[in-house]
């Protein structure tokens, strides 16, 4: 993984299916970040966020690898 590579978000969704496609970009190697504004917000006080936006992201670099996992997870998803 380069070291100036860029943090880009590749999928958003529930918590639930954020966690699903996390786990399998894990298996192959491709760390990821769960960005989750709604439970940060309430935790703080104040609303942010919906509770179907949390967000995933991974270095750019890795994006190549990760595409068409992502797109399978998506497309088994949306069926």
């Amino acid at each position: 993984m380069e070291e100036n590579s860029q943090i880009i978000v590749v999928f958003t969704g529930s918590e639930l299916v954020v966690k699903l496609l996390k786990e399998e970009l894990e298996q192959i190697g491709i760390s990821s970040i769960i960005q989750n504004s709604f439970n940060s917000g309430l935790v703080s006080g104040f609303s942010g966020g919906l509770p179907s936006g949390i967000e995933l992201s991974i270095h750019e670099s890795d994006m190549e690898k990760a595409e068409p996992i992502i797109k399978d997870f998506i497309q088994r998803n949306n069926d």
